[in-house]
């Protein structure tokens, strides 16, 4: 007979809504006992902390390095998307996450993408069809239905769109959605086909228009859309409707926290402790249906000790009854994996991104920090011997997307709020199809800072005059299978080094990467050219 371990302290029972003194018993990873009694130990036993929604892809790292890091802040489990792999490799990409993360003791559960590609409007490197989202839903490591992205086709009850919801209905899989700015009637339709969460509430009035017709919401924070300040007053309003996710996460800021943060910037603010707990753990077992352990008789033993309730610092990370993390330190060991990558694109030259004067007006994308949103600006703008180029000390800096499945011409467009005085960057990471994307000051930076990538088949690349720099990507152009403390160090320095290019912006490569995100409003640039989200079609980059 296995052995028992027994842990004492201050034990979060969120399915009573209470604290209390007592121990767990755990053996074989299961826990066989819960005693109420009074004991020593001051510190807190709280069930694991679960991501409610996250792309693994966005950490930079490959699942099972991505748990390794994530352990040492208490998070047990994700809900996971792999859409990202998705647009690259298709279904494989997929079970690639799958495989991989089942190489560590972490609780990763996938979603089925519903939206590969995104949209008509860009070039993916794969598809994923009806056929093949019902083959993934059968698959038990498939929990639910992926965000879907067209809301347009759940509102106009487009076939494909629809039976794909229904093939998740029919097997008792939850959906999850993404509906930025749907309100009132439009939200009401689009909830009642089926759909019952949502991570992109810009606003307060927003999660109330579509909690008022059953929709749950997951509060977001990660490294660029930013909805926590606007959203959390609603946990202590709908503490049984209220999850949090980071949605992307990158490597360097990963290693300073994760849902354990938005935890403490919770209570900071004056949200019931209890509740705030409910929204990291229980909310998201319930509304899943996931396996991970709540600290009752017969779960897994997936918990967590802190030292308080206030800072949320871990000490200890257990899941089914190993410990994982102690102390600041992972003990997950990194393992080795193949890399699979989808990459046919040539090198450019600076006349490939030339941008005639067609008109003197343009259309600008203005970006926002910690937003995905853009804004569509009418501002002049600088020609040089007929051509439009970049105006760093204007801050309308050129943008250019290269399609990097096929060899074909890039795109180019403008951009405001990147702030860059010199040089460029540019990455592989580019929602929702992962064409390269770069900006900078000069079309011979921006060139070179693209061809660094095509190099190297993937990843983000800094160029400052003859300065190169690049962070390599292997899997999928994405993700890489080093170390991931050692990517967050490399991440954090080009990221230090692009704010040294001028960028006021506090994550600009994730702002970056989400400019030729065509789903969210308002103007973005696809391989295919210049995109009006509002209208949902191309339109002009010149102003008559």
């Amino acid at each position: 007979m296995d052995t028992s371990e027994i842990y004492s302290g201050i034990i979060a029972d969120v399915k009573t809504n209470r604290f209390f003194k007592g121990s767990i018993e755990v053996q074989n990873g299961k826990i066989i006992n819960v005693l109420e009694k009074d004991v020593d130990e001051e510190h807190f036993i709280l069930p694991g902390f679960i991501d409610a929604h996250i792309h693994i892809e966005s950490s930079m790292l490959v699942p099972s390095e991505f748990a390794r890091l994530a352990v040492v802040h208490g998070t047990v489990a994700t809900i996971s998307d792999p859409h990202e792999i998705a647009n690259v490799m298709g279904i494989d990409g997929v079970r690639y996450m799958i495989n991989n993360g089942n190489k560590v003791p972490f609780n990763f559960y996938f979603g089925a993408p519903s939206c590969v590609p995104a949209t008509i409007f860009e070039t993916a490197g794969a598809t994923i069809d009806l056929d093949q989202v019902k083959e993934l839903l059968a698959m038990k490591e498939i929990r639910y239905l992926s965000e879907m992205m067209n809301f347009p086709g759940v509102l106009l009850k487009d076939e494909t769109v629809m039976k794909k919801i229904q093939a998740a209905k029919d097997l008792n899989k939850v959906i999850d959605g993404h509906a930025p700015g749907l309100r009132g009637e439009n939200a009401k339709k689009y909830i009642e086909a089926g759909i019952s969460t949502d991570h992109e509430c810009f606003t307060k009035e927003e999660a109330l228009d579509k909690l008022k017709y059953g929709m749950k919401i997951i509060i977001r924070e990660g490294s660029a859309a930013k909805n926590f300040d606007a959203l959390i007053s609603l946990l202590d309003e709908y503490p049984e409707k209220i999850m949090f996710c980071s949605d992307d996460k990158h490597p360097n800021e990963l290693e300073i926290g994760h849902i354990n943060l938005l935890a403490k910037r919770a209570v900071a603010q004056g949200s019931d402790v209890m509740n705030v707990i409910k929204a990291c753990t229980i909310n998201v077992v319930d509304h899943y249906g996931l396996d991970v352990g709540l600290i009752q008789k017969g779960d897994n033993a997936d918990f967590i000790i802190t030292k308080d309730l206030k800072n949320f610092e871990v000490m200890s990370t257990y899941i089914k009854g190993s410990l994982v993390a102690q102390n600041g330190i992972s003990l997950i060991k990194s393992v080795k994996e193949v890399v699979i990558n989808q990459f046919n694109c040539n090198p450019i030259m600076t006349t490939d991104i030339v941008v005639k004067a067609e008109s003197n007006k343009i259309h600008v994308i203005e970006a926002y920090d910690g937003q995905l949103i853009t804004n569509d600006l009418i501002l002049d703008a600088k020609e040089i011997d007929g051509n439009l180029v970049s105006e760093p000390g204007n801050d309308i800096l050129k943008l250019v997307v290269l399609n990097r499945y096929s060899p074909t011409p890039p795109t180019m467009a403008f951009v405001r709020n990147f702030g860059m005085k010199k040089g460029a960057i540019a990455s592989s990471v580019a929602h929702d199809s992962h064409n390269i994307i770069a900006v900078g000051a000069s079309d011979i930076e921006i060139v070179n800072s693209i061809n660094l990538l095509v190099a190297s088949k993937g990843g983000i690349s800094l160029v400052n005059g003859e300065q190169k720099e690049i962070l390599e990507l292997p899997v999928a152009g994405l993700m890489t299978t080093d170390d991931g403390y050692k990517t967050g160090k490399t991440y954090d320095r080009m990221d230090q080094m692009a704010k040294a290019l001028g960028s006021k912006l506090s994550a600009p490569y994730m702002t970056l990467s989400f400019l030729a995100l065509l789903v969210i409003p308002k103007l973005k640039l696809s391989d295919k050219g210049l995109f009006d989200g509002e209208k949902f079609q191309f339109t002009s980059l010149y102003v008559d």
